[in-house]
């Protein structure tokens, strides 16, 4: 009877210290994840702040864009030919399309750490509520183990009053 006692004693040893690891690995994993959750974030940021620099590009390129149209029909560029004024409102129009194609791939690229980020933030609560569960399962066994081991106490002072 005392071999079984030991034997289940030692089982829930075993059991214990097998949850106590699965638990310091659920802690491990949410501290990774809490790691590259942060790592997406600080990319939203400064994909944010890239946006923002190419919308200031963009406005900027606009109003130049807006200016030579204007002063094209104003006729205020008398001095010059019709040709170099045609060129330079080529070339704004080529940069305003450089700076709508940077912020639509910044915005993409945003969606998609936007995304990104989600995804890691449902894996913390996942492993978060596993950890939880574990350190639950864990309390159980200690206590189940204190108990059997109080039992095993009191039938062994029983045994040595007999």
């Amino acid at each position: 009877m005392t071999d079984r006692i030991a034997k289940k004693l030692t089982q829930l040893r075993d059991e214990a210290d097998a949850n106590f690891s699965r638990a310091e690995e659920a802690e491990n994993k949410v501290k990774k994840l809490e790691q590259q959750l942060l790592e997406r974030e600080q990319e939203i940021t400064s994909y944010t702040h890239k946006l923002s620099v190419l919308d200031a590009d963009l406005e900027k390129a606009e109003a130049k864009l807006g200016e030579a149209k204007q002063k094209e029909t104003d006729g205020h560029q008398r001095s010059m030919d019709g040709e170099g004024m045609a060129r330079k409102i080529q070339l704004l129009e080529e940069e305003l399309d450089q700076a709508e194609k940077n912020l639509k791939e910044t915005v993409e690229k945003l969606r998609q750490v936007d995304v990104k980020a989600e995804h890691f933030e449902k894996q913390v609560a996942r492993v978060e509520s596993e950890r939880d569960t574990w350190e639950k399962k864990y309390e159980d066994e200690r206590l189940a183990h204190q108990n059997t081991k109080k039992d095993l106490e009191e039938l062994a002072s029983q045994i040595d009053s007999l």
